[in-house]
């Protein structure tokens, strides 16, 4: 996650019962996250740690692909 290499030899785990999920926001979870923001449950603006112009796109980028490095949660491209 977030441009760090990660070797996953499946030909040695596929016997030891291991699930490898990747299911943060997808067709799922979409729904359940859209009904929790519409009850005010969550507030998405609070997950928001970089704003940027849409002429500053390649920066917005460069944030989002080094995340950790960045602190970035998520970014937002603003028109």
């Amino acid at each position: 996650m977030h441009g760090v290499k990660a070797d996953l030899h499946l030909e040695r785990l596929w016997d030891r019962n291991i699930a490898i999920t990747t299911r943060l926001v997808d067709t799922v979870t979409t729904p359940m996250l859209l009904k929790t923001v519409q009850s005010h449950r969550i507030d998405p603006k609070r997950s928001i740690t970089h704003r940027f112009k849409l002429a500053d796109i390649v920066e917005a980028y460069d944030a989002f692909s080094a995340a950790a490095k960045a602190n970035a949660l998520k970014v937002l491209i603003e028109a």
